[in-house]
């Protein structure tokens, strides 16, 4: 068996220093530490800083989906839940709005968030791609690039590799001058190029395996003084780590063997489209994945993500990506620690990193413990034992004997054994808290005013926009032309308009009959007009997203005006040349004239880019004046192309802010100039395969456990708190279709209740003690209930010792029950923040449970 080298750990010599040296020495030791320059290398085994192995845990938090104001708190939280690595991609087409024009402020201060992260004493990847997917728009790349004559993305292009590099280069440069890499004292410990090529290397032929090499090469030649990762890259050139992105990537291996195993995309949950249901992924499954992956030598292990954030404005890519990219990830879209999930994660990092020096220091022993069961066993020569015993049936659970001890594994888990004896963690049993959630309506309240009596009642004012043409002509052409490249991007909305005559000899306006009119598209989405007025709105979905249009329209005798205002809802993110995926009409006809149907798709159409509102800027402070508002208690409702404004007071309280939008039609949504981004309440299919209850058992998809089916995929829209004033918020609204605006209200995120239970047979991992003085503590499992700050256990509404039934919010007593079960959690838990109630004989009396095993579950409300 190979040893590997080891040195002492972090933990340990900071313990050393702490016992040994005055405060103010202790900050200077570890300020220069955190400060002075690394050498970042690697092996076959692991990441080496400065001689030191590292078992990395790592969280993705993409600095533009959150806002500045919450990019410390998202870090700490990570921290807390047993994260040593923030991963983020940079995003290009945010960063160069226009060629050479660089923007690195607001939710784009990338040096800002790499500094936060480095101030929390973490480390940080960088994945600079540019390219990056991700559901952003485009993909990260800029939309103008697409626009320079001669460009073709992602292959031996030289336009593509001109600007690609450049921007690259400007952000290792700007990375350099702030010290960030490891290699000048900084968090950077790795960067990346590229992103997922692999897939799609082959169908550019030649000049896509010369792109790649490229890319190592050019990214290489950066001088970072860290490594480079290619994600997916099957081909990847040694100069350079081939890394794994998938919902399960213990099997992967590098393809050179001085490579070590990492894992930079492991998906905790999935992403949302307008009018799907809301995918999950159970906690015990992702802590499945990952306790394989480290049990089969994997070192480094990335959650995409970890906190998914907003896509504000229009940065959702796709198209048909949600506003909300919560992801279903260990920290919620509005920075609030999702339960269990955050908790379970913890308690199995907290479990890995008890094995991380034998893990790193020695190679496994594979040992099998009968079909579909196995043990890896790092035995290290200074004694260090660790050990992984699994089971990967999906609908059996198992008792296995190992080492002359029997262990029972549940199907679909693992078992971490620290010292080889103890299990401190098996990824089926969770017993972090679970957490109930609340959306909290708030109704818009008027800002302060100088009135008497300091408040005015609540008004709208409305705007209306016009249908078709406003201002002048942007052009004349006798065929429908690309939405995207007519638009580049500027904006969602392109108005094609043209017009008909219809004789008065017609036989529909005889016989009462409304003419059929046939609309093809491309994508995405569609509202039409005649003379005026709105007739019906299509869309499409997916990735390839053409639809149609088929609908009785009333046309007159004489001149009829058609307005149709064709939408994208954020461009494709991915694929194989992608860039010249297209939107817009392809074909409009008209059926059930008395010569049958006349073809409307060569005649002169008439085009206008965007709105007036939007041109003028009228969501803006500086341009909201630009036109008449009409205030009124009682503003239009069901109106299409409708601006309202409103000036709104700041919600109570401190709790993240959302907009209730359920009632509202499809469009877009400003506080104070900054884009909350698009709403659009689209219900996904009521039969769709949604579960009342997951099945965490077996391999993840997308589709195994989504719920919602029936409902909006989206009813609540992210308002940042930083994003609000004193008073006087201006609130701004675009709706295309018609809504109700006198039902828009806040909604105020909340932890209302607490739930925990932990059986007498959980595996223990004492939270309060150091991790190395773990293994010898002989405490009982016990429930852990805490409160989010500022409040306090008032209630303890469910606490059942024995065989309780339901989960948190449905507990129901079972038929062993110790009747002293609320009493006892009373004691412990009234009026305090946490607390934890150990299952022990001295709390609860042994009951009629014979054979079975006993489960503490509680439930609480937090106040």
């Amino acid at each position: 068996m190979k040893k590997l080298s080891s040195k002492m750990p972090a933990t340990m010599s900071q313990h050393i220093l702490s016992s040994s040296l005055p405060v103010y020495l202790l900050f200077l030791v570890l300020s220069f530490n955190l400060c002075s320059a690394a050498n970042v290398t690697y092996d076959s085994r692991s990441l080496i800083i400065d001689g030191q192995r590292k078992l990395l845990i790592s969280a993705s938090i993409h600095y533009p989906r959150s806002v500045p104001g919450m990019w410390p708190e998202l870090v700490q939280t990570a921290k807390e839940g047993g994260v040593d690595v923030i991963e983020t991609y940079v995003f290009w087409n945010g960063h160069e709005t226009a060629p050479s024009q660089y923007h690195f402020e607001g939710r784009y201060d990338l040096v800002k968030f790499v500094k936060i992260v480095q101030q929390a004493g973490m480390y940080l990847i960088l994945r600079i791609g540019p390219y990056i997917a991700a559901e952003w728009n485009f993909g990260g790349l800029p939309v103008w690039l697409h626009y320079v004559p001669g460009t073709v993305f992602r292959t031996d292009n030289y336009n593509f590799k001109y600007y690609m590099q450049r921007f690259l280069t400007y952000t290792v440069n700007l990375m350099k001058q702030e010290k960030l890499f490891a290699s000048q004292g900084g968090p950077i410990i790795l960067a990346q190029v590229e992103n997922e090529y692999g897939f799609f290397e082959n169908a550019y032929g030649a000049g896509g395996k010369r792109y790649a090499m490229w890319a190592a090469q050019m990214a290489v030649s950066q001088n970072i003084g860290v490594p480079w990762i290619m994600c997916q890259q099957y081909d990847a050139p040694p100069t350079v780590i081939n890394t794994c992105n998938s919902f399960y990537c213990d099997d992967f291996k590098p393809i050179y063997p001085d490579k070590p195993k990492f894992w930079t995309e492991n998906w905790p949950g999935w992403f949302k489209r307008f009018g799907d249901p809301n995918p999950h992924r159970p906690p015990e499954d992702i802590a499945f994945s990952v306790a394989r992956f480290f049990q089969k030598g994997g070192s480094l292990q990335n959650y995409y993500m970890y906190h998914g954030g907003t896509n504000f404005g229009r940065t959702s890519g796709g198209p048909f990506i949600t506003t909300s990219y919560d992801y279903d990830a260990p920290i919620d879209e509005y920075g609030l620690p999702r339960l269990p999930k955050w908790g379970h994660l913890k308690d199995l990092h907290r479990a890995i990193h008890l094995c991380e020096h034998a893990l790193l220091n020695s190679e496994p022993t594979t040992i099998s413990l009968g079909p579909s069961l196995e043990a890896y066993v790092y035995d290290d020569a200074s004694g260090a034992c660790a050990a992984f015993l699994s089971n990967s049936d999906e609908k059996n659970d198992k008792t296995v004997i190992f080492r002359n001890v029997s262990y029972h594994l549940p199907a679909w888990s693992v078992s971490i054994l620290p010292d080889c004896k103890k299990v401190v963690f098996n990824t089926a049993k969770v017993s972090s808290q679970t957490s109930v959630v609340e959306m909290l309506p708030e109704a818009l309240q008027p800002s302060v005013t100088s009135s008497v009596s300091g408040k005015e009642a609540f008004t709208w004012e409305a705007y209306t926009e016009n249908v078709g043409i406003w201002g002048e002509v942007d052009f004349v052409n006798n065929e429908l032309v690309d939405h995207i490249n007519t638009t580049q991007d500027t904006t969602d909305y392109l108005w094609y308009t043209t017009s008909i005559t219809v004789g008065g000899d017609e036989k529909f306006l005889k016989n009462g009959t409304q003419p059929l009119l046939f609309i093809d598209s491309k994508g995405h989405a569609l509202h039409v007009f005649v003379n005026q007025q709105l007739q019906g709105s299509a869309s499409g979905n997916g990735t390839h997203s053409p639809y149609k249009f088929k609908k009785p329209i009333p046309l007159k005798a004489g001149k009829n005006e058609i307005a149709l205002l064709s939408m994208t809802v954020g461009l494709q993110n991915g694929g194989l040349r992608y860039e010249w995926w297209g939107a817009g009409l392809t074909s409009v006809k008209i059926n059930g004239f008395n010569n049958g149907t006349v073809d409307l798709s060569s005649n002169d159409w008439y085009y206008k880019i965007g709105l007036q509102g939007e041109k003028l800027g009228i969501f803006t402070p500086d341009g909201v004046n630009k036109v008449k508002w009409v205030a009124t208690a009682e503003p239009p409702k069901n109106q299409p192309l409708t601006w309202y404004k409103a000036i709104v007071d700041v919600p109570s309280g401190n709790e993240p802010v959302g907009l209730d939008m359920l009632l509202m039609g499809k469009g877009l949504a400003w506080l104070n100039g900054e884009e909350i981004g698009r709403y659009w309440p689209r219900k996904s299919p009521i039969n769709g395969k949604c579960v009342k209850e997951c099945d965490y058992r077996g391999k993840f998809n997308p589709d195994k456990c989504s719920t919602g089916c029936g409902e909006p995929t989206q009813q609540w829209y992210h308002v940042p708190r930083s994003w609000f004033k004193p008073s006087g918020n201006i609130l701004v609204i675009f709706e295309e279709k018609g809504g109700d605006p006198t039902r828009v209200q806040f909604v105020k995120r909340q932890v209302s209740n607490v739930c925990s239970v932990v059986a007498e047979d959980h595996p223990f991992v004492d939270k309060s003690l150091p991790e190395s003085e773990n293994l010898g503590s002989n405490r009982k499992p016990s429930v852990h209930l805490k409160c989010p700050a500022h409040k306090h256990i008032s209630t303890v509404k469910f606490a059942s010792f024995g065989t309780p039934a339901g989960t948190c919010g449905s507990f129901s007593v079972g038929d062993c029950h110790d009747a002293n079960s609320i009493s006892v959690v009373e004691k412990v838990c009234l009026n305090k923040n946490e607390c934890a109630v150990e299952l022990t004989e001295d709390n609860f009396r042994k009951s009629s449970c014979s054979g079975k095993i006993r489960k503490l579950a509680v439930e609480v409300i937090c106040n």
